[in-house]
């Protein structure tokens, strides 16, 4: 447990090494299902709702009792967290797994653009490199999936949309984060976001029922109850730097698995623009907080 003088303990380093692992490993599940890919989304969800309620209630706090105004948030970013996951695992299936995984966490990106542009001030030193790095790094490695195919390039593309939907998420649940638990509103979010994943899989024509259940439970495990409940618990102990550096497993496990599972090989080229991406969200993800 963390120490009198405030500072993390092993618990907490391992939470959050843990969380970031899980975290990592649920686009292999996604990408594994056998329903489609916003179909698993809805999965997702459904399958996490009643063990997140049930952590909610033996935390105590109340899954209900919003203002109207923070409500009408909640749902406005429900909405986006809704679409960011339909567009992520579209993704998945078009591109590798690391760009992915990096693509996907843009939204610490964008949540520095935006509090650029509240504070109408010039970017710092810091994040005029965190902007350089990450346009670069993008830039190169969305080049380097036009060379294997427009698929895997727009692939790429809806990773990169889904990360900017995930940073409006963010800032939607702002106010609903100090009225609710962390648990109580995961499982609001997990509730109202599941019947739109659901319609937007319909609507798409996807298969909807699957036929092995493993990999969406893992996804549902491992994504939506495990790592973020493990990050959760671990992140209050922290400071902003070391959570962008830990956010950076992500990629690499997802890389790792990557090759190992699906034959996906990157080149020098594609690693220098990982390396560019990842410190540009470590620097983004420090800077906001």
């Amino acid at each position: 447990m963390a120490s009198q003088s405030g500072s993390p303990g092993a618990l907490h380093w391992a939470a959050l090494l843990a969380g970031n692992v899980a975290l990592a490993l649920g686009p292999w599940s996604g990408r594994l299902a056998d329903s489609g890919p916003v179909a698993a989304g809805f999965w997702r969800l459904v399958i996490a709702l009643p063990l997140l309620w049930l952590i909610a209630r033996r935390m105590g706090e109340p899954v209900s009792g919003l203002p109207r105004r923070t409500a009408l948030l909640v749902a406005l970013g429900t909405l986006a967290f809704a679409l960011d996951l339909a567009l992520w695992h579209v993704g998945i299936e078009r591109t590798r797994l690391g760009n992915a995984s990096l693509f996907g966490n843009s939204g610490s990106l964008v949540l520095l653009f935006w509090g650029i542009l509240v504070a109408r001030t010039m970017p710092a030193r810091a994040e005029w490199a965190a902007i350089v790095l990450a346009l670069g790094g993008a830039a190169i490695l969305m080049g380097r999936s036009a060379d294997i195919s427009a698929s895997t390039l727009v692939g790429d593309l809806f990773c990169v949309s889904a990360g900017f939907l995930y940073a409006v998420y963010l800032l939607c649940l702002q106010d609903a984060r100090k009225g609710l638990g962390g648990w109580a509103l995961l499982t609001r979010v997990c509730l109202l976001a599941a019947p739109v994943l659901l319609a937007v899989a319909w609507l798409r024509g996807e298969p909807i029922w699957p036929q092995n259940w493993t990999p969406l439970v893992l996804l549902a495990l491992l994504s939506q109850v495990l790592g973020q409940g493990l990050l959760v618990f671990a992140l209050r102990a922290f400071s902003p730097m070391i959570i962008g550096l830990a956010l950076l497993m992500q990629p690499a496990v997802a890389v790792a698995y990557g090759f190992l599972a699906f034959g996906e090989v990157l080149g020098p080229l594609d690693m220098v623009g990982m390396v560019m991406v990842g410190a540009a969200l470590a620097v983004a993800r420090a800077r906001t907080g």
